[in-house]
């Protein structure tokens, strides 16, 4: 899960931690940040000529208990409890963030999805409504080079909090359950009950959400991602699969290569036609996602170099547009090889989808993408259209599976943090996304 939202322009985002400016301290790790309510507070009694004042209060009293120490101090907990994936080994992070939300009064189950990876299901009390799901993850992607800070620390750095996942998206699972917390601690009742879905392998094959889905039958009145995209209201998603060309040919010695079939020649004749593939698609623009794509990630072929090599096998990532499924990405891609007649030439070629992440698309004028954009306005945020997004989520299973409406929201930049080195997350922009995930509650199921 990583790219760019369509409609954002450039905000300088950097792949790193900016260097303080002249004169600025440094924040030590555990520096509190304001507690204060941000502007969104004065929004909220603008609103008096369309919300009643009992509303109004309700919301603030909420609001009220969302505090940037608490997201702060959740956030760096979690970012700690590590959680790669590959290979996965979500565990110590499932229980860290099933304590935290037991002790917060919320219904809390772990459910196994795979060795020492449990899904974490916690739900606020009361309601027997559609519940509106807030949907995250608990894997990150593994570390990698270049960090110049230990990368499990949770540190804070200058109003920021760095580590992998703070971004993408440990921060916004604290803010979530931060919401959730003080809607309990508010008595506010709602119509049904908030339940948030902290999954396992987002960031791989979906085995996650697809076990969440296959367990929950109940009626949803919308879906909310949790995942960074600079507190900006994502009305629809691309999706994504993987697929796997697998070329085969007839070994010989190199000395003799008229005797053999060389599959890596076979292998370059596809990619040949996939980079054609990808310069056609991308004039088929949506226009919220922008258009499909193709890459070749990975190419593997032959045994050695005096072997005419017998197989190649061709990995690729097809983005896919919204409504555009791995089945349809494949017809279209057995057409084009159809079309290189390899068998002429004494090869077989066969592909097949290994891994499909669907795309969403929800109207922007739709109820839940209304209340979001509102939610972050009204919780002190930027004031920004509804944007699309290129990358892809598990919030695409969500809307396939149950028809909801979805929206992604949440803090941080999926193009200048996630999957980098010193990823960060702007502390107050954690509390912003609490606030208006505590809102979009309120204004969903009030």
């Amino acid at each position: 899960m990583a790219e760019r939202l369509m409609a954002a322009e450039d905000d300088g985002a950097r792949p790193g931690i900016a260097a303080p400016a002249a004169g600025t301290a440094t924040r030590a790790a555990g520096t509190a940040i304001p507690d204060a309510v941000p502007t969104g507070t004065a929004t909220l009694a603008a609103r008096a000529g369309t919300t009643s004042g009992s509303g109004i209060a309700t919301e603030q009293r909420v609001l009220d208990l969302v505090t940037g120490a608490e997201v702060r101090d959740l956030a760096v907990e979690l970012v700690r409890a590590v959680g790669e994936n590959p290979p996965g080994g979500e565990g110590p992070m499932a229980q860290v963030l099933a304590a935290a939300c037991r002790d917060r009064g919320l219904e809390v189950v772990l459910t196994e999805v795979a060795p020492d990876r449990p899904n974490v299901v916690a739900r606020t009390p009361g309601g027997t409504g559609p519940s509106l799901l807030l949907l995250a993850h608990t894997d990150v992607v593994p570390v990698g080079e270049g960090w110049s800070v230990p990368p499990f620390a949770g540190q804070v750095v200058d109003g920021r909090l760095v580590g992998r996942g703070a971004a993408d998206t440990k921060g916004n699972l604290a803010a979530a359950v931060v919401a959730m917390a003080a809607l309990v601690r508010a008595g506010v009742r709602l119509t049904g009950p908030v339940e948030l879905a902290a999954v396992v392998d987002e960031e791989e094959t979906g085995l996650g959400v697809q076990a969440y889905l296959a367990d929950h039958a109940a009626p949803l009145a919308g879906c909310v991602v949790a995942e960074p995209t600079d507190l900006r209201t994502v009305a629809a998603a691309r999706g994504d699969s993987y697929v796997r060309i697998h070329v085969t040919g007839r070994a010989a010695h190199a000395g003799s290569p008229a005797d053999g079939v060389n599959a890596v020649a076979g292998a370059a004749r596809v990619v040949t036609a996939l980079g054609r593939w990808h310069g056609e698609l991308a004039a088929a623009a949506h226009p919220l996602v922008g258009p499909a794509t193709v890459n070749v990630g990975e190419i593997h072929g032959g045994t050695g170099t005096s072997t005419v090599p017998a197989d190649c096998v061709v990995a690729v990532d097809r983005r896919l547009l919204p409504g555009e499924s791995g089945a349809d990405a494949l017809r279209e891609l057995a057409a084009r090889l159809d079309a290189l007649d390899l068998a002429g030439a004494g090869m077989g070629v066969r592909a097949e989808v290994v891994m499909e992440m669907p795309g969403f698309e929800t109207p922007v004028d739709a109820p839940l993408v209304r209340t979001a954009a509102a939610a972050v306005r009204d919780a002190g945020g930027p004031d920004l259209p509804v944007t699309g997004w290129s990358a892809a989520c598990d919030g695409g299973y969500v809307a396939r599976a149950t028809g909801t409406d979805v929206v992604v929201l949440g803090a941080g930049s999926v193009t200048g943090q996630a999957h980098r080195p010193d990823e960060s997350v702007a502390l107050a922009d954690l509390l912003t996304a609490a606030r208006a995930y505590a809102l979009c509650a309120l204004r969903t199921l009030g």
